[in-house]
């Protein structure tokens, strides 16, 4: 451990609090092919608000002899004398929700290039189990011409960051390790040992590791399917579900999940990879699957539920003007990847309406581009003939309601983040 050098590949909310948090005890590499991301570190600006800028700017340095610290970024040649790579890139899904290794294979064909004998690659990204050995290791040997686990070897260690959590921060939350043999595996457990504070968990094997990610993520999404199913079920019978979680969670072992839109870059998508590995199997996961089509479905149906509110006043939707709060796939950070509040407002369109959307904490450019909606930049809430909480970030606890309401304007908040005073429905 005393002469690793770490390349962090991948700087985003999953690499570069690493990145930083190695570099308090190692020489570290940052690398990311987004210069842009790279410009904007340097400079102290950092879109996902995931790391503290004094410890960034604390580590960073640009002597390559240094024992420590963090130099970050986008040249290939400044990963040549690393020892140990760790891959921290996106593994999001196609249109089709397969898994889409794109990103995953690409990053292990560039660090195949610099590959030494020696040298060890671990993988953060989540992935279904097998991934590793059956897709990475192939495009490392066929890129270094080293063999694996004589040449070069692999370790897992799946990633639990949690966007927007100042709380359970990467020290704090126990890390899953595994490595390609027993004396790598020891070495992968002892090099995050060395920066986790909560500890580490050394799981038998890698597929193991990369298993406990999977399901990890399915399990909340199938345990949040089942509210948001019950949200269904009691709207048909005029009851609400926020009320009857209320009363099952007075039993000592109920578990108290609630309703909401599951979006993001984990529970929303890495179901479908243990789905896709399944499949291959020849097995079909009923249970993952179908809670996976429940919470896809339930951007669509606050939707609906808002027009019928609408239409209980007004008698058409055109030109009815809605504000939804909230961009964001969750509260209180930046994050839009995978948001289901763009099936709100596709819905809501489809009606006539005309939908705004106001989010103080994302990057509205980035919004532009990727969805094509233009956000809003100022918050005139009662200049609406209806409002949707559909992200509850802590911001929007200023807005006065109240007001809102006696305004004329239909509230409806999907967390129960609003006094249920002041709304007209939700989930």
């Amino acid at each position: 451990m005393d002469r690793a050098k770490i390349a962090i590949i991948g700087l985003g909310y999953v690499g570069l609090p690493l990145a930083i948090a190695f570099a308090r005890k190692y020489r570290v590499v940052g690398f990311d092919i987004n210069r842009q991301r790279i410009g904007e570190l340097l400079k102290g600006v950092d879109e996902t608000n995931e790391a503290d800028l004094v410890e960034l700017n604390s580590v960073l340095t640009a002597d390559r002899k240094a024992i420590t610290g963090l130099k970050i970024t986008a040249e290939l040649e400044d990963l040549s004398d690393c020892n140990i790579y760790i891959v921290t890139v996106p593994t999001p899904i196609n249109a089709q929700k397969q898994p889409n290794l794109s990103f995953l294979l690409t990053a292990s064909a560039m660090i195949g290039k610099h590959l030494k004998a020696g040298d060890l690659v671990i993988y953060e990204s989540t992935v279904y189990p097998g991934c590793t050995e059956e897709m990475c290791v192939p495009v490392l040997e066929e890129n270094s011409g080293l063999l694996f686990n004589r040449d070069f070897y692999c370790g897992y260690s799946p990633e639990r960051i949690n966007p927007g959590d100042k709380i359970n921060t990467l020290p704090h939350i126990k890390k899953v390790t595994s490595g390609s043999n027993s004396e790598i595996a020891k070495m992968v457990d002892e090099l995050y040992a060395s920066i986790i504070v909560a500890g580490t968990y050394l799981a038998p094997s890698i597929r193991v590791a990369e298993a406990a990610k999977a399901i990890e993520n399915a399990q909340r999404d199938v345990n949040i399917s089942f509210v948001n199913e019950l949200a269904l079920i009691f709207d048909k019978m005029d009851i609400d579900t926020n009320d009857v979680l209320d009363a099952a969670a007075t039993k000592w072992n109920f578990l108290n999940y609630r309703p909401g839109l599951v979006g993001g870059h984990c529970i929303g998508v890495d179901p479908y990879y243990l789905a896709h590995k399944a499949e291959q199997l020849g097995y079909t996961p009923n249970v993952i699957l179908s809670g996976r089509e429940v919470n896809d479905g339930m951007g669509v149906f606050v939707a609906n539920k808002v027009v019928k509110l609408c239409l209980s006043k007004h008698q058409t939707m055109t030109g009815m003007k809605i504000l939804i709060l909230g961009f964001a796939f969750k509260e209180n950070c930046p994050d839009t990847r995978n948001t289901k509040i763009i099936d709100i407002y596709d819905e809501l369109t489809s009606f006539g309406a005309t939908v705004a959307i106001y989010d103080p904490l994302v990057n509205k450019e980035k919004v532009k581009k990727e969805y094509g909606i233009d956000l809003v930049d100022d918050l005139e809430p009662t200049s609406y003939h209806a409002l949707i909480l559909a992200v509850p970030h802590q911001q929007f606890l200023a807005i006065d309601f109240e007001n809102v309401k006696n305004s004329g304007a239909i509230i409806f908040d999907t967390k129960g983040f609003i006094d249920r005073n002041f709304v007209h429905g939700r989930l």
